[in-house]
């Protein structure tokens, strides 16, 4: 495959799906016509076997959302014109293409356009030699072994929402999830192969790649045979077809540790979706979304809390029963202790991830009785007097006190 062919290739048109077509409806775009094409299928049919290898190597780049996504900027510069000889001259129309470039200039290298170790045109700050290095072998005359080996693929990640009460986020828990989506093949046990034995691909034995000499270049690509695997499934299993996953629901228990806030989140690594024909399944992350509590509120690792207290509690001192996330406390409480002071209970917040726990804060808040017997009143007109004689004023040494006086 020359420079200008790979240049010229449309990916989403091979597959059949658009350009902002999802993931999911890349793979399984994919997955149908692979079984369509499959040359096992068409023993002898090179119309079969090419459209084939299309099929594989658009997957090979647009499966892979890096590579997607370098592939799509590669497109837009080009279309742009962005980057000079890509327009008309093309990769060897004229003198300022690939082609024209390359024979001008035996020591030049792609990565030297192409983002390697200069810079490149990736916005996330990677660059286009991780697609070109997969298709060039930096070397000058190389042939030999390609310097890529088959790359593990594992399956996609999934994302979940959970709810849960406030004690059970700052306590931990543990709860059953269902999620559906590709899981393992039961019946083969992941493999995707009747037997539970597939076998090394004999064009790139089992490395999953094929290298191509072109005058000076050496080419190297996913072998179209086994997909880019290593491994060919002569006898596909009847419930996945081969593919060693199958769609349905399944049921996962999270732990989710304590002390976590409202939208984090918990990755289970392994727990996402399967990955084709045995490989690492993906990752499971799991966003909390927490109640509002009644009683408590959150700040950061400690908690707060407003208690009700009469304002002899506060004029006498004592002890007062205050809840925690367990068992209640008895918080003391000093005489004199004015109204919204707020105290603090070491220990009694937040679990921390050290085994230690945040605070809590303790928000005293007088509440005064609408009705009073006839002794209550009576005792409290006479603590009035005794809080006169005293000579007790509430309001000594308040600035309003000085509001509207005489200068």
């Amino acid at each position: 495959m020359t420079q200008r062919e790979w240049a010229d290739k449309n990916y989403y048109a091979d597959l059949g799906v658009s350009s902002s077509a999802t993931a999911d409806e890349i793979k399984r775009a994919y997955r149908k016509l692979a079984r369509d094409n499959h040359p096992d299928k068409h023993p002898g049919d090179k119309v079969a076997e090419e459209r084939f290898k299309k099929i594989a190597e658009a997957y090979d780049v647009l499966g892979d959302d890096k590579k997607r996504k370098e592939y799509d900027e590669l497109k837009d510069l080009i279309a742009s014109g962005g980057i000079p000889g890509f327009g008309s001259g093309g990769f060897g129309g004229n003198s300022t293409g690939f082609g024209g470039g390359f024979r001008q200039a035996a020591d030049f290298d792609v990565s030297d356009l192409f983002g390697g170790g200069r810079g490149g045109f990736s916005s996330d700050g990677s660059s286009f030699s991780d697609i070109f290095g997969g298709l060039f072998n930096r070397g000058g005359s190389g042939g030999g072994t390609p310097r890529n080996t088959a790359r593990p693929t594992r399956g996609a990640d999934v994302e979940a929402d959970i709810t849960l009460d406030f004690r059970e986020a700052t306590q931990g828990t543990t709860l059953p999830i269902q999620l559906t989506g590709e899981a393992p093949c039961t019946t083969c046990h992941g493999s995707g192969s009747k037997t539970g034995n597939p076998t090394a691909c004999r064009y790139c034995n089992g490395t999953g790649f094929t290298s191509e000499n072109q005058g000076a270049f050496g080419f190297s690509a996913p072998c179209v045979h086994c997909s880019g695997t290593g491994q060919v499934i002569t006898d596909p299993c009847s419930d996945c077809t081969g593919t060693g996953t199958v769609h349905r629901t399944r049921t996962i228990t999270v732990r989710i540790p304590p002390g976590l806030d409202n939208g984090q989140k918990v990755r289970l690594a392994g727990k996402g979706e399967a990955g084709p024909n045995g490989k690492p399944a993906g990752d499971l992350f799991v966003t909390v979304h927490v109640r509002p509590d009644p009683v408590f509120k959150r700040s950061g690792d400690d908690l707060k809390i407003t208690v009700p207290v009469s304002f002899t509690d506060l004029a006498l001192g004592g002890a007062i029963s205050v809840p925690t996330l367990t068992t209640p406390v008895r918080v003391k409480v000093p005489a004199g202790t004015p109204n919204g002071r707020t105290l603090r209970v070491r220990g009694r917040g937040v679990p921390k991830r050290n085994g230690q726990s945040g605070d809590l804060l303790v928000t005293v808040d007088v509440k005064v009785p609408k009705n009073l017997s006839d002794g209550a009143r009576a005792a409290l007109e006479e603590y009035a007097r005794l809080e006169q004689e005293s000579g007790f004023d509430p309001r000594a040494g308040w600035v309003g006190n000085t509001v509207g006086s005489a200068t």
